[in-house]
């Protein structure tokens, strides 16, 4: 416990001080099977995180420390997954750029130059981010390969719903996922989440305790449409007001928990055909992220990780 309030310590201080004087000294922290992760990588996977969520600066020093170490964990574990199916971690320069712009919509960069220019002047090496995402593609690719024949949707129950329909019903949600290994830790792990949500709110709960991609935008999903929900989701929000928030619900491979921000009834003007296929599409990417979730728990548990 000693030695790990003193790695905190010495992560915490690096973070305040200058980039230049952080060269100076760089130590090992813990070691993933024979990866070495040290106070630098920490400290780059921290910038990287505030520049995806500045509310992160908000929640305190260990918390801070926890993500950025889950997340390079994370990032890792896959990387040596990918090894086993590819010779080379590596994906189309021109595609990736573009994807990178895409990921940093919100900043509104009008060329990879610019992108480029911001991730140096926050301390970061765009070397390193490119890697970070191609490691998240090509993990997408394996999950789609192995998982695609598996996925489940009735295009004829959802033409049907939205046919007999003028108006639909929409959510506006955030999710934290979570797993637990055993039943009798799920109450203890809800009542962790709600009392960070009471604390401070869903964003910050979900950035801490969530295990989904979204996690790092405070779980934020965006407007849904209750039709594109599975069954049992559907049934549990059906009744949940605004601002409210479910109780956990069972997903393949963990739980969910859901806070509905808001509800509304749009009309449906547009081409029936094209309302299909974005349900279609949510559902899919709803149902991957599952799979993935259950992949990456399976695999994890042969990774060894070493405090030093």
């Amino acid at each position: 416990m000693y030695i790990y309030k003193k790695i905190l310590f010495f992560i915490f201080v690096l973070i305040l001080i200058p980039i230049k004087l952080t060269a100076l000294e760089n130590k090992i922290l813990f070691k993933i099977n024979n990866k070495i992760i040290t106070n630098y990588d920490i400290l780059s996977e921290t910038r990287y995180l505030y520049i995806l969520n500045k509310e992160l600066k908000k929640l305190e020093n260990k918390k801070i420390f926890e993500i950025a170490k889950n997340s390079i964990i994370k990032d890792i574990i896959k990387e040596n997954e990918l090894k086993n199916f590819y010779k080379e971690i590596k994906i189309d320069k021109v595609f990736l750029e573009k994807f990178a712009l895409n990921y940093f919509s919100n900043y509104k960069f009008k060329s990879i130059d610019e992108l480029k220019l911001f991730i140096r002047e926050k301390g970061l090496n765009f070397a390193d981010l490119e890697k970070k995402m191609t490691i998240q593609l090509m993990w997408n690719q394996i999950i789609f390969k192995k998982y695609s024949n598996e996925i489940k949707i009735n295009k004829e129950l959802i033409k049907k719903n939205i046919s007999k329909k003028k108006f639909q019903d929409e959510i506006l949600i955030s999710e934290i996922v979570f797993n637990v290994d055993k039943k009798k830790e799920l109450e203890q792990k809800y009542t962790l989440i709600q009392n960070e949500i009471k604390k401070s709110n869903f964003s910050t709960a979900a950035i801490i305790h969530s295990v989904s991609e979204s996690s790092i935008n405070g779980g934020k999903i965006g407007w849904i449409k209750i039709n594109s929900l599975s069954k049992q989701i559907k049934n549990e929000v059906k009744n949940i007001k605004k601002g409210g928030i479910t109780k956990p619900i069972q997903i393949p491979g963990g739980f969910i928990v859901l806070n509905i921000e808001d509800k509304r009834k749009t009309e449906i003007k547009l081409d029936i055909n094209k309302e299909i296929e974005k349900i279609i599409k949510k559902k899919t990417n709803e149902q991957l992220n599952q799979f993935s979730n259950i992949y990456f728990n399976k695999i994890k548990k042969d990774i060894k990780i070493d405090e030093l």
